[in-house]
């Protein structure tokens, strides 16, 4: 007789998704982010032109202590949502207790995702220590299908080959795999190249940030609103072509496109942008489109609690304040999770409710997070009329 535990039917298989269907379509993001961003330090050795973190070389002695830490993950566990925690940077690997907190994080019942730097420190074996402390899915930044373009942004020679070796450490130990790519004018014309490549890699998904002008990425330029609408609007034809997800991260409006299209072909709309795909490791996408402060929460290496790491407007400190009430009651969580506070062509489209618009972009080059968004070239039938 066989040990092997025999697979399950396709009846408790489909049982099983809309299990996780309904869960994820009742999940509240006025009690609960769907997402939680964990800056672990600012500590990296790269100096990436783009970096939102402005990352330093060494660590801030006023990082969160061990313990401290600690207490942080018992907080955001009291969602009781068990919410994807992401464990980024700087490079979390910077910190020597990065897998002791992902384990103490996994425990709790978050959902753990890494986000290294690929220096000399994802061997194959920490990548196990990752694999042993119950981290799910290792992302690794690629911006360029060019080596030498790739290294340029990441300041670095030789970090594209370093990102590759990386990447294999952690396939090789059986950890779902995702890439993350920042796009602006420098590299938006090697989008079509690396997504040629990303099939070969084995990735579970491909999230492409669009950049929103922080941190050191104030010294780059932004797509137009055209060129915004031109790269979604690709983003959108290749999920058909591709065997991985594609996400688009700080641009909203991708699900505005994605709606657009669905309904001109007499389709749901409600799912259009990867809503609800759902993935083996078990950090699936949301139902309802996630935004700064709207199903987001981001936790600095010192303890500030904003609405993202790319809108650095700090609403608590852990080390005082309780995320969980933060998140809920704060007034800046508050309104950015209501629609009807937002101005210009945002606060008068139809599509407000699905996008909302980038609050970080907007905050970044107008100084208001309730602003419109200038990277949508988008005009609400309210504002033409």
């Amino acid at each position: 007789m066989s040990g092997t535990a025999p697979e399950p039917s396709a009846a408790a298989a489909r049982a099983a998704r809309a299990e996780r269907d309904a869960w994820l379509a009742a999940l509240d993001y006025d009690r609960a982010p769907f997402t939680i961003a964990w800056e672990l330090t600012r500590a990296c050795a790269y100096a990436c032109v783009h970096c939102r973190a402005t990352a330093q070389p060494k660590r801030d002695p006023m990082e969160l202590s061990t313990a401290e830490a600690q207490a942080l993950v018992d907080r955001l566990a009291a969602f009781g949502t068990r919410p994807i925690l992401v464990l980024t940077g700087g490079d979390p690997l910077m910190r020597r207790d990065v897998f002791e907190l992902a384990a103490y994080a996994s425990e709790r019942g978050l959902r753990v995702s890494l986000t290294p730097t690929a220096t000399a420190l994802p061997t194959r074996a920490r990548m196990a220590q990752a694999r042993a402390a119950g981290i799910r899915r290792v992302a690794f930044s690629i911006d360029a299908a060019d080596p030498a373009a790739h290294d340029a942004f990441r300041g670095f020679r030789g970090s594209f080959a370093r990102t590759l070796r990386a990447m294999d450490a952690a396939r090789s130990e059986g950890l779902a795999l995702q890439v993350n790519t920042t796009v602006c004018t420098r590299n938006a014309d090697e989008l079509e190249r690396l997504a040629d490549r990303l099939a070969a890699w084995g990735i579970v998904q491909w999230s492409v940030f669009f950049l929103v002008p922080t941190g050191r990425g104030r010294g780059l330029r932004m797509l137009s609103a055209d060129g915004h609408e031109r790269v979604l609007g690709w983003l959108h034809d290749l999920r058909d072509r591709v065997p991985f997800d594609v996400k688009a991260t700080a641009a909203p409006q991708f699900r505005r496109i994605a709606a657009q299209r669905a309904r001109a072909r007499g389709e749901d709309p409600t799912t259009a942008a990867g809503a609800g795909y759902r993935f083996g490791d078990g950090l699936d996408r949301p139902v309802r489109g996630v935004n700064d402060g709207r199903g987001f929460m981001f936790v600095s290496h010192r303890g500030e609690i904003t609405p993202s790491g790319f809108l650095p407007l700090a609403a608590g400190d852990v080390r005082r304040d309780d995320p969980v009430t933060v998140y809920r009651d704060a007034p800046l969580f508050r309104s950015l999770r209501d629609p009807t506070l937002l101005k210009g062509k945002c606060g008068v489209c139809e599509f407000r409710d699905v996008c909302g618009g980038s609050r970080a972009r907007a905050y970044a080059v107008t100084g208001d997070p309730l602003a419109s968004d200038p990277s949508c070239p988008y005009v609400p039938a309210a504002a033409a009329a």
